[in-house]
């Protein structure tokens, strides 16, 4: 997720109502929004030869990651967890010849097990950026940004949205960075603030929109296409999407060459076409890479 390292203890009082208004609106569980099929996975050798010892010899790529953030990641009825990007991790490990094993964890602790060797990756919408270079390496695979949503038929332009307001998932980057720096902006104009409503759940945060209490939210672009899609017409887009920067698999930085055998993996399904048959299924193909990269990071 866009997401920052920072933990927020506590809710707006605004949130509170946004939460509190969605107890009888459960969202529909998500499902792709195509009928693209996939092709089959072969192994790349070539990338499981660059594999470390330690995954070849257990087979497994133990996997940290956070649910929910659909459609990117999140559990079906049965509590499995689903997504596009769980299905691009699984294509990734048949191409390695192990199985991705997946371990839920809170956001926060996802880097530093990683660093610990609790997980041997992490992958939950991580944006790659220079401040988590630092500390543990990205093999990108997708590009988002963010964009913004609003009930069907109410114009809202993200960049003249001063004195609105936006409901956001807590602890995402346009909860910490984005819409904060917007605000500011409008006072610096002498303008009202954008008042920003931060929700726990991001099913909770499209509700909030749906339900009145908030003009709009803004999510990663490929979040908030799906909640438009999902939303049978009571949500519009608005906007384009600004920002765009990778999301990548997390990697430590003394995992020997794990990072280029992911890089060589997507790399091999960007090739045979899977890669796009994946993001298709799931209708998130705009943000799609022609290149996996090591360390893109922008900014």
């Amino acid at each position: 997720m866009r997401r920052s390292i920072v933990v927020f203890a506590g809710l707006a009082a605004a949130s509170s109502l946004a939460l509190a208004g969605c107890a009888d609106n459960e969202p529909e569980t998500p499902t792709p929004t195509t009928s693209a099929t996939v092709g089959a996975i072969s192994k790349d050798q070539a990338a499981a030869d660059l594999l470390p010892a330690s995954i070849k010899s257990s087979g497994k790529l133990i996997t940290g990651i956070n649910v929910p953030y659909a459609p990117n990641e999140y559990k079906d009825p049965s509590g499995k967890i689903v997504g596009w990007e769980v299905d691009l991790l699984n294509a990734v490990a048949t191409k390695l010849g192990v199985t991705a094993e997946l371990q839920e964890s809170g956001f926060d602790n996802i880097i530093p097990s990683v660093k610990a060797g609790k997980f041997n990756i992490g992958m939950s919408s991580f944006t790659d950026n220079k401040t988590r270079e630092a500390q543990v390496d990205f093999v990108n695979y997708y590009s988002a940004g963010t964009q913004w949503a609003a009930p069907a038929g109410k114009t809202v332009d993200p960049e003249n949205a001063c004195g609105m307001k936006v409901a956001v998932q807590a602890t995402t980057t346009q909860e910490t960075d984005d819409l904060p720096a917007k605000s500011k902006a409008c006072t610096a104009a002498g303008k009202k603030a954008i008042t920003i409503i931060k929700i726990d759940s991001q099913d909770a945060v499209n509700q909030a929109v749906i339900l009145g209490q908030a003009d709009a939210f803004a999510a990663d672009s490929p979040i908030t296409q799906y909640a438009v899609k999902q939303s049978s017409g009571k949500l519009q887009l608005a906007g384009d999407i600004y920002g765009a920067a990778p999301y990548g698999f997390v990697v430590a930085k003394d995992a020997g060459s794990l990072k280029q055998a992911l890089q060589k993996a997507v790399q091999s399904m960007i090739d045979d076409g899977t890669y796009k048959q994946v993001l298709d299924k799931w209708g998130v193909g705009a943000g799609g890479l022609t290149e996996a990269t090591i360390n893109g990071a922008q900014s």
